[in-house]
């Protein structure tokens, strides 16, 4: 009878120990974990508080993230305690930290990106590795001859000429002839235009008078 309660007290105190054993690791790893929060919102420009589409919003430390859609609305699964940086090209980076001990399985915020203005630096592309070689080709550059090149065909002064003479009128030629067409016509009303009788001397009264009185100075007597 001792032995047998001996044997049924041994196995009470294994399965306890069992039990317990297995007890432990998850009461100590439940204790360990962070509760897992939704965390959604809106990222908009500090100023209109319009959506801004494309903004990433990173964990650095988990290495996974999302981007925004095109009202600026994001939702990602993270931890409490985590922090979350939100970018977008052009913006300053905002950054937001779930509180460790937040209680609640929701957090939503409207984040305000502020614009940032960078200039970038000034890029110059050559087709050389360095100075130094762009320097050795061009010296070592050969131009073509003036003669029997397709400049020197261009440049004909028979070419040029025949341009010259069947070349359409352009519109600042029209223009200008135009406006020298209204000019005449506004001279032709003052009286001040070149005409057929101001042109012709025996038909100018002033050329009349012009000529008496360069026969009253003797203008026109022989002279020893």
């Amino acid at each position: 009878m001792i032995a047998r309660f001996r044997f049924f007290l041994s196995l009470c105190l294994l399965a306890a120990a069992f039990g317990l054993a297995a007890l432990l690791p998850h009461g100590a790893h439940a204790q360990g974990q962070r509760q897992v929060v939704q965390f959604s919102g809106i990222v908009a420009t500090g100023d209109s508080l319009l959506g801004v589409p494309g903004a990433t919003v990173f964990l650095p430390k988990a290495g996974r993230g999302t981007a925004t859609n095109a009202y600026g609305y994001f939702s990602l699964p993270v931890l409490a305690g985590d922090s979350i940086v939100i970018r977008s090209l052009g913006y300053r980076n905002q950054y937001v930290v779930i509180p460790a001990d937040y209680p609640r399985q929701s957090y939503s915020v409207i984040v305000q990106l502020k614009e940032d203005a960078t200039v970038l630096p000034e890029v110059r592309i050559f087709p050389y590795v360095t100075e130094k070689d762009f320097k050795r080709a061009f010296l070592a550059l050969k131009l073509p001859q003036e003669r029997g090149t397709r400049t020197a065909e261009n440049l004909n002064e028979e070419i040029l000429r025949r341009i010259f003479n069947n070349a359409p009128v352009t519109s600042m030629a029209n223009y200008r002839q135009t406006m020298q067409m209204q000019q005449l016509d506004q001279q032709r009303r003052f009286g001040t235009a070149p005409n057929p009788y101001s042109n012709n001397p025996l038909l100018n009264p002033f050329s009349w008078l012009q000529l008496i009185n360069q026969i009253k100075n003797g203008e026109f007597k022989k002279k020893d």
